[in-house]
């Protein structure tokens, strides 16, 4: 499958048939009748016909200009237009509302046409909007509107056929056409992997439907609509896949996160009980205590804190119980002591600090010796994303949808690891065994410059990589790794600025560099009492610049 270069001027038609061609070699059992018979006659039309298309397609609305239709390298539109609406695929539309019309037209077309029913015709464009909607009109054809505007409205017609086709290719529906054609995939390189009927996310037509049918409730959430109704859209799903599962969890999240915007508490508290989103435990109990319930929040934080689910929990109810003790009268319970950090406290001249204050500390802790790095978030990704290259690009069901996915599609899933096990088991394995560095230095020779979700290709020079294997313990990696899968989304990020080595005595320190004025952040927090734990050296550098 081979992507083609912008320079190219119908780069997005060429992109649009291989989209085709995918779908139907991979999915040719699930298309129904007329997404088969799509399929064919695109392949039959005439490239300008093929090209207009897709420009339609990639296009905002269904609605368009004929003369917003021009494009030099398709030529006459109009005739490009014929075999498109002798198929049915672009229709005049047969009524217009209002807004329509002033969504298309413009504002000098609007005041002519509207002359006699404008108080104020030369008003701005909403304005007139406003002064025609009083008047309730209803809609019709653009010629009962009024005759004297020579432009043509032409109707795509098969936008829900080419969603469905754009979800089988992507996986979702929230990537576009134009993300698609414009993402540089003749410059960007991909991991092959290899799909097989068993990878595949949606094994049934119904599934297809059902995926649909979830990201529409998701538009109609984000458009304000009742909770109430969408769940009852919910109520009919019976969702058996796996996949679809994860989405409907996320979806029921959502929900429960408007109803809480609404003050409708209960319905909040059940919806998040149905949901198995990471953090829906933890937001029954803030449920609870905003509602003022705090007897039921306190006996629902004991419970969770005997069993927390992921650190998030852990530091969610460390705030949680102390107050919700104090609500219910009880005396001020002694919050869990953190372990203690090694402070640094520099005081660096104030020229330096156009240098950044993570480049200037750098260069201070440079000069006592050692290697020092500026990483923050990258290099743990990098060993990680090297180390454990195949779990990561494994062709589980629902992964991959398209040789152009950069990570998979459930990277940020609860049961991302689970759905891997035997895969991350043998590459962490090899941290007990002492071959990790072999596979990391050859997974970095080998894949260099494929797409990762974990690997800074940009960041990781060869001498970096050779000084972190040498001086950071298999041990320490393996306790990073691990706390990564436990939730990849929030422990990927808060990581130390900068990381010390000495290769000589093969030791390290990682640093968080903070300015004056700067605090901790949550997710650094519980990166720092991580390290701090496990006896991983990690120092906070707290930096006022100097009066000089």
């Amino acid at each position: 499958m081979i992507a083609h270069s912008v320079d190219d001027p119908l780069y997005y038609l060429h992109n649009f048939r291989q989209v085709l061609l995918w779908v139907e070699s991979r999915y040719a059992d699930l298309l129904d009748e007329q997404e088969s018979a799509f399929i064919r006659t695109f392949a039959e039309l005439a490239q300008p016909a093929q090209a207009l298309l897709v420009r339609m397609v990639m296009r905002k609305g269904e609605l368009f200009r004929s003369d917003r239709l021009e494009y030099t390298e398709i030529g006459d539109t109009a005739q490009a237009l014929q075999p498109l609406m002798a198929l049915g695929w672009v229709c005049e539309p047969a009524a217009l509302s209002l807004e329509q019309l002033f969504h298309l037209l413009r504002k000098d077309e609007l005041a002519a046409g509207f002359a006699e029913h404008l108080e104020k015709p030369r008003a701005a464009k909403h304005e007139l909007l406003q002064q025609l909607q009083a008047l309730a009109l209803a809609p019709r054809p653009l010629a009962e509107w009024f005759g004297c505007v020579s432009v043509r409205i032409v109707q795509w017609c098969l936008q829900p056929l080419c969603d469905r086709i754009r979800l089988l290719f992507f996986g979702n529906l929230y990537q576009d056409w134009s993300e698609f054609v414009l993402a540089d995939m003749g410059v960007l390189r991909f991991e092959k992997v290899p799909f097989s009927a068993d990878s595949r996310a949606l094994q049934q037509r119904s599934e297809v439907d059902q995926a649909i049918a979830l990201h529409q409730c998701v538009e109609r959430l984000e458009q304000g609509e009742a909770p109430a109704t969408i769940l009852t859209t919910l109520a009919s799903l019976h969702v058996d896949n796996a996949w679809l599962a994860r989405r409907h969890a996320r979806l029921l999240f959502a929900v429960g996160q408007q109803c809480e915007r609404l003050g409708d508490w209960d319905q909040a508290l059940s919806v998040y009980a149905r949901s198995s989103h990471a953090q829906a435990r933890i937001r029954q109990v803030r449920v609870l205590e905003r509602s003022e319930r705090w007897a039921q929040a306190h006996m629902l934080a004991l419970k969770l804190a005997a069993a927390p689910a992921n650190p998030l929990e852990v530091q969610a109810l460390e705030r949680m119980l102390p107050r919700l003790a104090r609500k219910l009268g009880g005396p001020p319970q002694p919050r869990r002591r953190p372990a203690p950090l090694q402070l640094i406290e520099l005081e660096l001249p104030r020229e330096q600090a156009a240098l950044g204050v993570e480049e200037a500390v750098r260069q201070h802790l440079a000069q006592a010796g050692g290697q020092v790095h500026y990483v923050e978030n990258t290099l743990f990704n990098s060993l990680f994303g090297l180390l454990c290259w195949e779990a990561i690009f494994a062709p589980v069901p629902g992964a991959f949808f398209n040789p152009f996915q950069a990570a998979p599609q459930d990277l940020h899933d609860s049961d991302f690891q689970q759905r891997r096990t035997a895969y991350f088991a043998a590459c962490l394995g090899r941290l007990d065994d002492d071959s990790h560095r072999q596979a990391i230095v050859e997974c970095f020779t080998a894949k260099q410059g494929l797409q990762s979700p974990f690997v800074f290709w940009s960041m990781l020079s060869q001498a970096l990589l050779e000084q972190a294997l040498a001086c950071l313990p298999a041990a320490h990696l393996k306790q990073c790794f691990l706390r990564l899968l436990q939730d990849i989304r929030n422990n990927r990020t808060g990581m130390p600025d900068l990381i010390q080595f000495w290769p000589e005595q093969q030791c390290y320190r990682m640093v968080e560099v903070k300015g004056p004025g700067d605090r901790l952040q949550d997710n650094q927090l519980r990166w720092l009492q991580f390290c701090a734990e496990h006896g991983l050296p990690v120092a906070v550098c707290h930096v006022r610049w100097s009066a000089a």
